[in-house]
């Protein structure tokens, strides 16, 4: 079990370098332990209940199914990055306005998977909504607080974007 003593990570925007890293040891422990960036959540370790995921190049990925030595030389983004001035996202207020929080385990994993999502589909309906947050798992809100929030973010996005082509 060699260390490498220089591994170097870019985590939201930031370079990290992190003494005496295993290469082996899963991104999410590299994360939360080494870092000290607790928002992804460690639950299953097993890729089921997406609790941990994060942005690796532009890709939503499992933190725990990752191997730090993977990650180095990529783009890594956590929840953390959604509001890096420390105010809300408009995902973040949409989960808060829609009560989609409830003990919050599941909500990072979420949040992360839903900014993944809305990036590519502004205006999803409700079945490509739960297909885009089938891989997250959610014991508290039954999914329909959830939607609703997603709903709410793709209202003001098509407000958004209708008050900016009346702009033009």
């Amino acid at each position: 079990m060699t260390k490498d003593l220089k591994t170097h990570l870019k985590v939201n925007g930031s370079e990290y370098k992190i003494e005496n890293s295993w290469l082996r040891e899963s991104l999410l422990f590299t994360l939360r332990e080494r870092l000290g960036l607790y928002g992804s959540k460690n639950a299953c370790e097993q890729g089921e209940c997406g609790s941990c995921s994060v942005m690796s190049d532009e890709t939503l990925v499992c933190a725990c199914l990752v191997l730090t030595g993977n990650a180095v030389g990529r783009e890594i983004q956590t929840i953390e990055s959604l509001a890096p001035d420390g105010s809300m996202s408009v995902i973040q207020q949409a989960f808060v306005d829609a009560g989609a929080i409830q003990c919050g385990f599941c909500t990072p994993g979420l949040l992360i998977t839903i900014q993944d999502f809305l990036e590519s589909n502004s205006d999803p309906s409700e079945l490509e909504i739960r297909e885009a947050i089938s891989g997250n798992l959610c014991r508290c809100t039954g999914y329909g607080r959830i939607i609703e929030a997603v709903r709410l973010v793709s209202r003001a996005t098509q407000e958004t974007e209708g008050t900016s082509d009346d702009n033009s």
